[in-house]
């Protein structure tokens, strides 16, 4: 007989100590710290999970990709932030290029994103983009929209 498996969500300890997050460069300089040298080669996704006092509880590596972009799939962000039950979210991508600025598909997928985890009252706080000396906040640039008009 077949069986089947068992879903966990596996938590292990990270040198990453908890913060509160209250600004956009408050979420750049502590996400920067999960990349290393290779922040300038491939592209990176990470999600920064969220309590209620916007401190961080958590981080998912969602993908890894080449030097021009990275797959982003949205039932593993919503996975990794309903498991772990967060209320709020930052989204973080590298670009390698050095050019802090999103494409038109990097707005897209974070409405996308946006629009999935408010179905579940998840919100989405911001979306860094960042360089190896620089970033860019979608809230900071009123790319994040809350109004559901």
């Amino acid at each position: 007989m077949e069986t089947i498996s068992k879903i966990s969500l596996k938590k292990e300890p990270s040198e990453f100590k908890k913060v509160q997050i209250r600004s956009a460069k408050d979420a750049y300089d502590y996400i920067k710290q999960f990349y290393a040298d290779d922040i300038e080669i491939f592209e990176s996704f990470f999600l920064l999970l969220l309590n209620q006092a916007s401190q961080t509880t958590g981080y998912a590596k969602i993908s890894q990709g080449g030097t021009a972009g990275t797959v982003i799939d949205i039932k593993i962000i919503a996975k990794y932030a309903l498991d772990s039950l967060s209320p709020a979210v930052i989204l973080a991508h590298n670009h390698p290029s050095g050019n802090a600025n999103p494409s038109k598909a990097d707005k897209e997928m974070t409405q996308k994103i946006i629009d999935a985890l408010d179905l579940f009252n998840i919100k989405v706080m911001d979306h860094i983009i960042l360089t190896k000396d620089d970033f860019y906040s979608f809230t900071n640039n009123h790319e994040i929209n809350w109004d559901k008009t």
